[in-house]
């Protein structure tokens, strides 16, 4: 019966099967769409608009949930038990750690430093009409020695290697990653980095006694389930 009701949903949406299944293992294994990513991305955010309440009966089946932000053209979907900006939590549903995706504590700890920058910004009104905010490479890098107290990793593919993990998360994005070779560099910082960080934990992070990117207590899904890795030393 329940594929029937999808069946019969897509036929009158005059959506294809295909159409639908590319759009949810699209959405399943990035964990986000965002419109002005790409052209696939725009055409497939499209697509979820015109289906959105279809992907919704259809994940909801497993418990996954659903954040879209209209403003900014972005979904991003949430695992079960996972805590959701602006949505209730589900005091019943399973906490496992399942297929999550847990950001490694150097991804915590730049998603922490994007987050200030990107307050700063707004704060200045240097923000575009897509919510996004520039910010130069050689000024994350003295940003996030401030805060952290500790440089970005020291060679050039471990730091390409944690850019395009926050790209793929929707976070950040840059043209090539040749840019990411100099200071000069910029990369554009996007307004789903609200999305990861709390206001609470913005507060901390400016006084003396800031909370621990490693603290169970620092984030929103999905950064609140970063854990220390085993046998790590080099712990935040």
């Amino acid at each position: 019966m329940f594929a029937e009701k999808i069946e019969e949903g897509l036929s009158e949406l005059g959506i294809s099967a295909d159409e639908f299944s590319e759009l949810l293992i699209r959405l399943l294994d990035y964990g986000v769409l965002c419109r002005d990513e790409s052209q696939i991305e725009g055409l497939l955010y499209d697509r979820y608009l015109q289906c959105s309440d279809l992907i919704e009966d259809y994940l909801s089946v497993i418990k996954i949930r659903i954040q879209h932000d209209s403003r900014f053209s972005f979904v991003r979907i949430f695992p079960p038990g996972a805590a959701v900006p602006g949505m209730a939590d589900d005091d019943h549903s399973a906490f496992n750690s399942g297929f999550r995706q847990r950001p490694s504590q150097q991804e915590v700890a730049l998603i922490l430093v994007l987050r200030v920058e990107y307050e700063k910004a707004l704060r200045d009104g240097q923000v575009d009409d897509k919510g996004c905010v520039m910010l130069a490479l050689e000024g994350l890098a003295i940003a996030y020695k401030n805060l952290l107290k500790r440089p970005l990793p020291d060679t050039a593919s471990d730091r390409k290697s944690l850019f395009k993990r926050l790209r793929q998360l929707r976070l950040i994005r840059y043209d090539t990653e040749h840019e990411l070779d100099f200071a000069e560099g910029w990369i554009s910082i996007h307004p789903s980095i609200t999305r990861f960080v709390n206001d609470e934990v913005l507060a901390n992070l400016r006084s003396p006694e800031s909370v621990e990117p490693n603290s169970s207590d620092a984030y929103n899904s999905p950064v609140q389930q970063a854990k220390n890795e085993e046998g790590d030393s080099d712990v935040l």
